[in-house]
């Protein structure tokens, strides 16, 4: 685990992959392809660090929700709209501890006050595999949301893996 809200890159890659092994868009080839990325990450940084990441991209989904909607007469409010919508759907989730929602409901809380969704978590110690796993499903949520308002499916989906592509082309 790295200090000070720092996760690494790989680490996001396959915290975003577990997104796509949710999602029923995504292609057996495609998930089978998402599947590997995650074990690869975790065997290489640890369950621990891809947990983190998921943590860290509730926490972009969640601002850049926020911000898409800061000028549109519809917007949603972060506290009265978006955090209690993301929550109320946890329970559709058939895998999802309820004892596991306070600490999702904090992670959003802290993304839409803008603090680093992941240092905020760092703060209470490792993430449990049941946590991990609403972590999950908040991102899917999350993602969903976004889709639905861009009246696009899978919209976030190519939108990150750009991001990604982009990054790694950076980095070469």
């Amino acid at each position: 685990m790295t200090s000070d809200g720092v996760v690494a890159d790989e680490a996001i890659r396959a915290a975003w992959a577990s997104y796509r092994v949710l999602d029923e868009r995504t292609s057996a080839g495609d998930r089978q392809e998402a599947q590997q990325q995650v074990e690869a990450a975790v065997e290489a940084y640890g369950r621990e660090e891809v947990s983190r990441g998921t943590v860290f991209l509730v926490g972009v989904l969640t601002g850049y929700l926020i911000a898409e909607q800061s000028g549109s007469e519809n917007r949603l409010d972060p506290l009265s709209d978006l955090i209690p919508a993301v929550i109320r759907r946890l329970p559709t989730f058939e895998k999802a501890d309820p004892t596991q929602v306070p600490m999702a409901t904090g992670v959003l809380m802290a993304a839409a006050m803008g603090m680093d969704t992941v240092a905020w978590r760092d703060r209470f110690g490792q993430i449990p595999p049941a946590e991990a796993l609403v972590h999950g499903f908040v991102l899917w949520l999350l993602a969903d949301l976004f889709d639905t308002m861009a009246g696009r499916p899978g919209v976030i989906d190519q939108l990150m893996r750009e991001t990604f592509d982009s990054m790694a082309a950076e980095q070469s």
